[in-house]
């Protein structure tokens, strides 16, 4: 009898021991909460697939992913610390940091080397080239951050602003508003716009995409951004996302077709042939290019960055001195360079 009393208290330890050691596990676990830009659409896919393969888990993070309802909520979220990382436009950063000193958010990782603001127009109702906007009603959501680029545009290709119609329309009725022929042409994200058309009907040879970077809007687009006192507190926790989100974004490259799965499980009405549609035109279009190709993912070349602030300097009135790159952008977190190649 007592030898199955030692048995059964025994097996009690071994039992406390294995929960103790998952109790110790979860709670080494440092929670993280991350803002994409946007929904659940093919290019967040890098991010959704570090979650899903275990690689934040693995830098011992718990990191919740939620979606955003445009290019300034991140920035509004990461600089009230309601979230500790996200993802958003450097441009509307830039501007956000002049109007809002004292919180120095900061970028760390850049994604989009290339922007993908664009003009998204119908040939059949003449818009094929910048200058065609002349005479024509162009659909641009107010906050949008390429409408944002308007002035910047419009002065690199010889574009008379007077003889454009804007009109302010929201984001759910831009494509549609296109699509029905109220407007002749949109602003807003390539790979958004010329996908949505398409989901709506409009024959992709009746779609022109004007991308803003190939006519004179030489900024960089969208990075990972983090909130100040979170960096300054758990710099080591920063660095361990950077290298799970870049797990993410190689795997993503890698194979689109499988990455996108990550999407398509998050998002109830998403179709696969159109988000992956969406993500191989982000990579070709804004991730890998030639200077993230020849330099690897992430960083910035800081003469580059500093010209794109001159140009933002177009459009916005900077209310304090216009600040340097690397007050901007801060490499320190960077995974190391040679992990960072293709």
């Amino acid at each position: 009898m007592r030898k199955v009393e030692d048995a059964i208290r025994r097996s009690g330890i071994v039992a406390a021991a294995i929960m103790a050691l998952a109790c110790g596990t979860a709670s080494a676990q440092t929670p993280v909460k991350f803002t994409l830009d946007w929904k659940f659409e093919g290019p967040a896919a890098p991010f959704l697939v570090a979650a899903d393969k275990g690689y934040y888990k693995a830098e011992g993070l718990d990191v919740t992913i939620d979606t955003a309802g445009g290019s300034l909520e991140p920035l509004n979220r990461i600089a009230s610390g309601t979230y500790d990382i996200g993802f958003g436009d450097i441009n509307s950063l830039i501007k956000f940091r002049d109007a809002n000193p004292n919180v120095p958010i900061k970028a760390i990782f850049m994604v989009y080397n290339k922007p993908p603001f664009a003009i998204v127009g119908r040939k059949s109702r003449g818009v094929t080239n910048p200058k065609d906007l002349e005479g024509k009603k162009l659909g641009a959501p107010a906050p949008d951050g390429a409408f944002a680029q308007w002035k910047i545009f419009t002065q690199a290709n010889g574009i008379d602003p007077s003889k454009v119609t804007i009109e302010n329309v929201g984001f759910p009725v831009r494509e549609p508003m296109l699509a029905a022929g109220q407007v002749d042409a949109i602003t807003g994200f390539s790979f958004s716009s010329y996908i949505n058309l398409k989901d709506r009907g409009v024959p992709a040879d009746d779609i022109s995409v004007i991308l803003m970077a190939d006519h004179g809007v030489n900024l960089y687009g969208n990075a990972i951004i983090v909130n100040p006192k979170f960096a300054a507190e758990k710099p080591e926790v920063v660095k361990k996302f950077l290298n799970a989100f870049l797990k993410g974004l190689k795997d993503t490259v890698k194979s689109p077709e499988t990455a996108v799965d990550s999407v398509i499980k998050r998002n109830d009405v998403a179709k696969k042939p159109v988000e992956l549609e969406r993500l191989q035109m982000a990579l070709r279009d804004n991730i890998l290019t030639p200077e993230v190709k020849a330099n690897g993912f992430g960083g910035v070349d800081m003469d580059r960055l500093n010209k794109s602030i001159e140009q933002i300097a177009i459009t916005y009135d900077f209310k304090n001195p216009k600040p340097k790159g690397d007050a901007i952008f801060d490499p320190s977190f960077l995974p190391p360079a040679a992990d960072r190649k293709l």
